[in-house]
């Protein structure tokens, strides 16, 4: 892991549906690599976890929303694949929102406390 001096806060949420996570910032990184690359097994290398790991990621965000966020694609002469669905683009669409919004809520508190933090 490599050291940086710059500080930051990232506002991050774990929407939860009972026990499960249904939603949170690796599984929103997963749905966002997915919808570049239409592919789990590609989206999970770019996020450095492994395929099983992704696909159980993508099998609780189906299970916990009322309809999937993602979908496999069949494949032809290139092989299949995977996308979001509409709701899959919506609910990423909304998490980075609520993301940008905390962060703009908190931006006098947090401009506050990193005077505090070493560089």
């Amino acid at each position: 892991m490599q050291k940086t001096n710059k500080l930051y806060c990232r506002s991050r949420y774990r929407i939860m549906s009972g026990n499960e996570i249904a939603l949170g910032p690796g599984k929103v990184d997963l749905l966002e690599s997915i919808h570049k690359v239409g592919s789990i097994s590609e989206a999970a290398r770019q996020n450095h976890i492994s395929y099983r790991r992704a696909w159980n990621m993508v099998n609780t965000m189906n299970q916990c929303f009322n309809k999937p966020l993602v979908e496999s694609v069949t494949g032809g002469k290139g092989g299949g694949g995977a996308k979001l669905t509409p709701l899959g683009e919506k609910i990423k669409t909304i998490y980075r929102k609520m993301e940008a919004k905390a962060s703009l809520s908190t931006k006098e508190e947090w401009n506050s406390l990193k005077k505090h933090l070493k560089k």
